[in-house]
């Protein structure tokens, strides 16, 4: 792909520009952060609207250096929450993510990690569930997969931090068509490390960064051994498993994935049937019976898989009686 032009970029754009609050939210959060005006904030929050505290989307104080997350008996370090999203959840949710659904696609990865024995983590961002992974088995080997420059710095800061990084391979690489080159910006000018980022943007300052096919590793992994993998990859997840079949046929992975509300359910059904996978929405007590994947209004974390309930039931992983469904669809909790 040619490098864009500034007027193609991404960040120019109406969408880019209204997701910065054209261009005043950076300076918000970063006076927000300060000290003397995060405590004036924190007062007022709790005096106006205590419900914002549990969205873990307020900034966090600047001087706050990590924070400790906690999932079951196990515990891992994510640096950075003034600048990491994720980070910055955790410590508004004291060590857990502050939305129950969100908290609950903690747990159940982390009971799925306590059986694996490799993990892929496509889509890592800063690193939270290769962390989890690492943290609640000793002995998981995991790849993790990032395609911007400045988060991949803080992603592998991370896995310095927690001791992981001779069980954690790292890939500045995109997973999906292998043919297809993205560009992301050396620095995203943003008021926190992007989460959002996909290969479908584009960037005046973009610098290449190579695609590899999910299906380069289906000998990198240890055949016969339980694999589990993590895909958010911001609308393009039909693109990772087209490129991944022979992976899927030869290890049939568990798959926690985000689908949102544009995504392709009809595609995503097609490749993964075949092989087997069953479809469960994560709620917020317990995974909905398994049903058919379609873009969900609230929720939007699904666990594919090809286990059946009771042999989920015995690694851990809560999932609802069909009598617990929402409307036909859903449990939320």
């Amino acid at each position: 792909m040619p490098q864009s032009n500034e007027s193609n970029d991404y960040r120019t754009g109406e969408v880019g520009r209204r997701r910065s609050w054209y261009g005043a939210k950076k300076h918000v959060k970063t006076l927000l952060g300060w000290r003397l005006p995060n405590l004036a904030m924190r007062g007022a929050v709790g005096v106006v609207a205590p419900q914002l505290r549990a969205t873990g989307r307020l900034p966090a104080p600047a001087a706050i250096g990590e924070v400790t997350g906690k999932v079951a008996d196990a515990e891992y370090v994510m640096l950075a929450p003034a600048r990491c999203v994720i980070a910055k959840e955790l410590y508004w949710g004291q060590g857990r993510r502050p939305q129950p659904a969100d908290d609950l696609a903690v747990q159940v990865f982390a009971a799925a990690a306590r059986k694996a024995g490799a993990l892929l983590d496509v889509g890592a961002y800063t690193g939270l569930f290769t962390l989890v992974g690492t943290a609640v088995n000793p002995d998981l080997r995991a790849h993790a997969f990032e395609l911007v420059p400045e988060v991949y710095r803080a992603l592998f800061d991370n896995a310095v931090r927690n001791r992981v990084l001779h069980r954690v391979t790292l890939h500045h690489t995109g997973v999906g068509d292998p043919t297809a080159q993205v560009t992301m910006p050396a620095a995203s000018g943003d008021s926190a490390l992007p989460c959002f980022y996909s290969s479908e943007l584009e960037f005046a300052d973009g610098v290449p960064v190579r695609v590899v096919a999910l299906d380069e590793f289906t000998d990198q992994v240890p055949h016969g051994s339980p694999v589990l993998m993590k895909v958010d990859v911001e609308g393009t997840e039909t693109t990772v498993f087209e490129h991944g079949e022979r992976f899927l046929a030869a290890h049939h992975p568990d798959i926690l994935c985000e689908v949102l509300p544009d995504a392709d359910c009809a595609r995503l059904r097609a490749l993964l049937e075949p092989y087997g996978y069953r479809f469960h929405l994560v709620g917020e007590r317990a995974l909905a019976p398994a049903g058919e994947l379609a873009a969900h209004p609230r929720f939007r974390d699904w666990y594919f898989t090809t286990r059946t309930p009771a042999a989920l039931a015995e690694i851990g992983i809560p999932v609802a009686a069909g009598a617990d469904r929402v409307a036909g669809t859903s449990p939320v909790g």
